[in-house]
């Protein structure tokens, strides 16, 4: 069964209400750039958790009323910033010492604890595209966020 787009442009829920909001203060950029660009990002200094599900959760659900109000298309950006220091060891890590040794380093130059990835930083952007994945297939969205790291747009300006 259907449900009527009627529904979707009256409900009151809040992201049906920003996703209003972003068409009526926004409509003329829209319709001059053609899409609209949802963004979200997160810090990923440790393992995912209910705060890195809602910055995500919470972009995907305004996106996904945004497609049932309107025809216009959509992209998704994530930003991952992977170049923040290490301020604190997670408690659920192994290997710890590891992490105690590279405090305040950018995520991406410390060793990975659990050793599958290239650093830190690569493990946990890994973990967050993995939930992604599994929170488009389930909500069986028609949008792939464009995952974009820190680390790939700094580099080239940090070499000298």
């Amino acid at each position: 069964m259907l449900i009527d787009k009627r529904f979707f442009e009256e409900s009151e829920a809040w992201p049906f209400a920003e996703a209003r909001e972003i068409l009526k203060k926004r409509l003329k950029i829209i319709e001059k750039k053609g899409y609209v660009l949802f963004q979200t990002g997160y810090g990923p200094s440790g393992l995912p958790h209910i705060g890195t599900f809602g910055e995500v959760c919470r972009t995907t659900m305004v996106m996904n009323a945004f497609q049932k109000i309107s025809n216009i298309p959509v992209k998704l950006f994530t930003f991952s910033d992977d170049m923040d220091g290490l301020r604190k060891v997670p408690d659920n890590i192994p290997n710890k010492s590891i992490l105690e040794d590279n405090l305040n380093k950018p995520l991406t130059a410390i060793p990975d604890p659990f050793k599958k990835f290239n650093s830190f930083g690569e493990h946990n952007n890994n973990m967050l595209k993995n939930f992604w994945m599994n929170l488009i297939l389930n909500m069986n969205l028609k949008v792939l966020p464009n995952f974009i790291p820190m680390v790939n747009l700094m580099k080239p300006l940090l070499q000298f």
